[in-house]
């Protein structure tokens, strides 16, 4: 008996349902992507907004100076006579020191003894938007003559008159006064709620 034979194409398996597994993966990584620009803009924002504070910061430092030569001027100005010996609070003048408490910062110390006591000189603001205050504090323990030994002020070596240490021909002789040390602390509000504080001691 002949057996006809017949051409059969193979069998192929039937399509597998697509999972979007690619699709999933791309989803994350475009995630990830979006998150890293997102930390990248806002450390970037970061940056120059500290940079800028720091700027802002040394410039209210800056404009400090300012605030000492005024005070300076005004010392130097009311030297000789008697008006050092007590206090001139309108001018932010006190003739004994006073300092801030164990644990206290300056700024508290500025915001809750020396403003409520009038003991601050304001000079306004300059052109850089920074306001400018000063306050001086003779460095005595207390108001009066600083040659009076109950005032108790910090000085240097007493007026007088002392040979040189030189064996040549002749004594030269060194010439010095005694000085009174006062304290100028200034205080400057910047920009964005910058605040700088300089000191100074000056003797005179």
């Amino acid at each position: 008996m002949l057996s006809e034979s017949t051409n059969r194409m193979p069998r192929r398996p039937p399509p597998s349902r697509q999972r979007g597994v690619i699709l999933m993966v791309a989803l994350i990584v475009l995630v990830a992507m979006t998150l890293a620009a997102i930390a990248l803009v806002r450390s970037i924002d970061t940056g120059n907004m500290i940079a800028g504070n720091l700027a802002f910061q040394r410039a209210a430092t800056a404009a400090g100076d300012s605030s000492i030569e005024t005070a300076i001027n005004w010392l130097e100005a009311n030297n000789a006579g008697t008006t050092l010996h007590a206090d001139n609070l309108a001018f932010g003048y006190r003739a004994s020191v006073q300092n801030p408490a164990a644990n206290q910062t300056w700024d508290n110390f500025w915001r809750t003894v020396l403003v409520p006591g009038g003991q601050v000189r304001n000079l306004g603001a300059d052109g850089n938007g920074n306001t400018l205050a000063y306050a001086i504090q003779r460095l005595c323990a207390n108001a009066g003559d600083p040659t009076n030994t109950t005032t108790g002020c910090a000085q240097s070596q007493s007026g007088g008159t002392t040979g040189g240490s030189s064996k040549g021909a002749g004594v030269v002789e060194l010439l010095y006064n005694s000085q009174i040390y006062y304290r100028i602390t200034a205080r400057i509000a910047g920009p964005r709620n910058t605040v700088s504080y300089v000191q100074a001691i000056v003797a005179m």
